[in-house]
């Protein structure tokens, strides 16, 4: 199907089909606002989206749900200014509608300023199961952002309006917030559950040279950061002090193990085939304990 925003096809309102609470911060409309069919290919992402789509399990069960059903529930957009329209919620249902091989899908249409637009946006996705400590903290920041170019008082009074909209506290919200001073691959760790959140705010505080040299160092020896190892390093940091040696000494105090990974397969390719995981196993020990031998000779 082609492009229709010129003879988009009328149902009933939002409200009379699903009876639904619409997103936080989007006034209610008038009778006018209807559902209408859109093409999928005038409809793009949301800028600076912090949520990811991901194609996993739980995608594939809705991709299943709209081919049997169709889309339930419709997307909100708003008009771009560039042409086509901005999703503001529904981005998942979009990809869904794609894998599915539809070519449309039930919108409803709204004017929003940016900031209505990002804090509907947030709202109509911060309280899903499974949203990642990077995904929630710069959505929190995008909102609080958006709250305070809309006049709404700054600092702890805008984060205890973000956490009672979520069921969070305004500690809790400024922490995830602090998640976004982090560098990429520092954040990475924290959604990997290696460095906890905790843990992220307190290193969330160090020099972006503190924070290249402990990436470097977590990675290369697989030892991540705990809540009271972060805030040492923190304080390391606040007097000027962090360097390596300092790391390497807070990270890996009262004799804490360094994690080390090997590729299987990297260790496959030294036996021939046929080798069980038992027999590698036995081999490689071997050759440990020969080698701890020498050593010690």
């Amino acid at each position: 199907m082609g492009s229709r925003s010129a003879d988009k096809i009328k149902f009933r309102s939002f409200d009379d089909l699903f009876g639904e609470q619409e997103p936080k911060g989007v006034e209610k409309e008038t009778a006018e606002d209807q559902v209408v069919r859109m093409a999928l290919a005038e409809l793009h992402p949301f800028k600076r989206h912090p949520f990811r789509v991901m194609e996993d399990e739980e995608m594939m069960e809705m991709v299943e749900s709209v081919r049997q059903f169709g889309v339930l529930v419709p997307v909100i957009v708003r008009p771009d200014k560039g042409g086509g329209y901005e999703i503001i919620a529904g981005h998942r249902r979009k990809r869904a509608s794609e894998l599915a091989g539809c070519s449309d899908i039930p919108a409803i249409v709204r004017d929003l300023t940016d900031d209505e637009s990002v804090s509907a946006m947030v709202d109509s996705n911060i309280q899903r199961l499974n949203i990642l400590p990077s995904e929630k903290a710069r959505a929190y920041r995008m909102k609080m952002e958006a709250m305070e170019h809309q006049g709404v008082k700054g600092g702890q009074h805008t984060a205890a309006v973000l956490g009672e909209a979520s069921g969070e506290s305004a500690r809790t919200v400024h922490r995830y917030i602090r998640l976004t001073y982090l560098m990429p691959e520092l954040l990475e760790l924290v959604d990997q559950k290696r460095i906890p959140v905790v843990a992220g705010e307190s290193l969330s505080f160090l020099k972006e040279g503190e924070q290249e040299l402990l990436r470097d160092y977590v990675v290369q020896r697989q030892v991540f950061p705990s809540k009271g190892e972060a805030e040492l390093l923190r304080v390391e940091s606040g007097k000027g002090e962090l360097s390596v040696e300092k790391v390497q000494g807070i990270l890996c105090r009262n004799g804490k193990a360094i994690g080390i990974t090997i590729s299987a397969k990297r260790i496959r390719d030294y036996f021939p085939e046929g080798y069980t995981k038992e027999e590698i196993e036995e081999v490689v020990y071997s050759l440990l304990d020969s080698w701890r031998a020498k050593g010690s000779g």
